[in-house]
């Protein structure tokens, strides 16, 4: 037992930011976060309740309508957002360090992104003051009518454990620039980064209250920052089971809602392919983030004519990668996120082989010595998998490929198709008459051709079906943080007319 507390002395212990202050939760619990990659605990993240999550609704609220951010024009909004940019960039290193040690992803992958991320804040930091309305040339006699765009009210952003600092900036960034107000909630499992960043918005010079973060566990904090009726939007990135609850529940007291939620995106090579480059392409769309992506390519169609070729082409690329520390930059493989995303990848190994789909490489935790006692599974190939197996439906959210045959376009696209989901999907060809053609019969919101997990500040994301509502990112996403108010002025100088209607 002392040993143990003196372990717990040694780790960091955060609290949660609301109001502008530094606050403990009120039921004065902590618990530990886990760095994936030693699975010893290294934090203590506030355990927040629906006591803490109300504060923070209350001071976004009171934000928005008194003190000094409803006083700010959107040129000065739009100022301390790149300021806050500027802070980013100026601690990407220490943010993408912090990010690997609380979600195991690669140190490569966080450096790219917290190095990336700034853009964010510039790009809407610099559409804020871009945000107009219009005179309608309407046709009513002796009238003035025109639009204009106002904010939303209070925010509620709730974000996913794979990229913490990444999909913050997806909502907070749009969100800020309409001249919202926002209390975000991080996942249980990766709060530490976030929590983090905040000490930046203190320098930025942020008001009190205009950015909150509460922390805790979903069950104990979201039904209230969801319910709360002084909450105008809740922008959610997560499962689609979570995001039918939330929508279920914000849609009682009628509120906005964006989802952006889970893929199981088909990834298709034709015969015409550059076949090392759909290798390629393959890999980093499913082992890259271990699969923890909602955009993984974790469905791997390929045309029957190069199906044995490429499949022998990508177990060779599979045996080579390198597993291990995140931290190193060589690894290109890292550990699964937490305790329960391993359990959970681990029984879709089971399940896959009970459905009767070949395993070809992988299938079970990896013993690698440079891998320790991290939550690591080895990454996995199956091939003769039918696409109405689970593990060709159902979101893994793990290095779990499922390679499936298929015979021409139109079963490509039927197979392509056949899921919930529609997030993404990727088309490896030359050939461009049937680039477009895949392009536009495929039910998903986002495409790649020859390229695989390509985003940008600049481009709308988002999915058909199952996978979510409204897009996050590019000029459409502060849309969704904005209401528009028509304005009628009378011109004439007659008397108005009582007229009953």
């Amino acid at each position: 037992m002392a040993l143990r507390s003196i372990a717990r002395d040694m780790v960091k212990k955060y609290q949660m930011y609301i109001g502008g202050k530094w606050e403990n939760p009120s039921s004065g619990e902590w618990f530990e976060t886990l760095n994936p990659y030693t699975a010893e605990p290294w934090a203590l993240i506030p355990r927040g309740n629906s006591d803490d999550a109300a504060r923070a609704v209350q001071a976004a609220h009171r934000a928005m309508h008194v003190g000094e951010w409803p006083k700010l024009n959107a040129t000065q909004r739009g100022a301390l957002m790149r300021k806050l940019g500027d802070l980013i960039a100026a601690n990407a290193e220490r943010l993408a360090e912090i990010e690997v040690k609380d979600n195991g992803k690669l140190i490569s992958e966080m450096r790219g992104q917290l190095n990336y991320i700034p853009q964010w804040y510039y790009y809407f930091g610099g559409l804020a003051d871009k945000i107009q309305g219009s005179v309608l040339p309407i046709d009513k006699p002796n009238m003035f009518t025109y639009t204009k765009h106002e904010p939303i009210g209070v925010v509620v952003g709730i974000i996913p454990w794979n990229s913490p600092l990444m999909l913050v900036a997806w909502k907070l960034a749009p969100a800020l620039a309409a001249g919202n107000t926002v209390v975000l909630k991080p996942s249980e499992f990766t709060s530490a980064s976030l929590l983090e960043m905040m000490s930046l918005v203190e320098q930025a010079g942020f008001p009190p209250g205009v950015i909150n973060v509460v922390t805790g566990f979903g069950n104990e904090v979201g039904p209230t920052l969801v319910e709360h009726p002084q909450v105008a939007k809740v922008a959610f990135t997560g499962s689609d089971a979570t995001g039918q609850k939330i929508y279920e529940s914000a849609a009682r007291g009628l509120k906005r809602v964006s989802l952006e939620l889970g893929g199981k995106s088909p990834n298709i090579v034709f015969d015409d392919a550059n076949l090392d480059n759909a290798v390629n392409g393959a890999i980093a769309g499913i082992f890259a983030a271990v699969g923890q992506a909602c955009i993984a390519g974790s469905r791997m169609l390929v045309q029957e004519s190069v199906h044995d070729a490429f499949v022998e082409k990508l177990l060779k690329a599979t045996r080579a990668i390198k597993m291990g520390d995140p931290m190193l930059a060589e690894t290109q493989v890292g550990p699964v996120a937490n305790i329960p995303q391993f359990d959970k990848v681990l029984s879709y190994l089971d399940i896959a082989k009970k459905d009767g789909a070949h395993l070809a490489i992988g299938g079970e935790r990896s013993y690698r010595p440079e891998c320790g006692k991290g939550l690591f599974i080895e990454p996995t190939v199956f091939t003769g998998v039918k696409n109405n197996m689970r593990i060709a439906q159902e979101e893994v959210f793990g290095p779990i490929l499922s390679v499936i045959p298929f015979h021409d376009e139109e079963e490509a696209i039927e197979i392509g198709n056949d899921t919930l989901f529609g997030l993404a999907a990727g088309v490896w060809t030359q050939n461009m008459k049937r680039a477009h053609i895949m392009s536009d019969r495929l039910k998903a919101g986002m495409i790649w051709v020859n390229t695989y997990r390509m985003v940008s500040y600049m481009a709308p994301f988002g999915g058909y079906k199952r996978s979510g509502l409204g897009r996050e990112n590019g000029i459409e996403a502060i849309n969704e943080y904005m209401q528009t108010k028509t304005v009628w002025m009378s011109t004439g100088e007659e008397p108005y007319p009582f007229v009953l209607r």
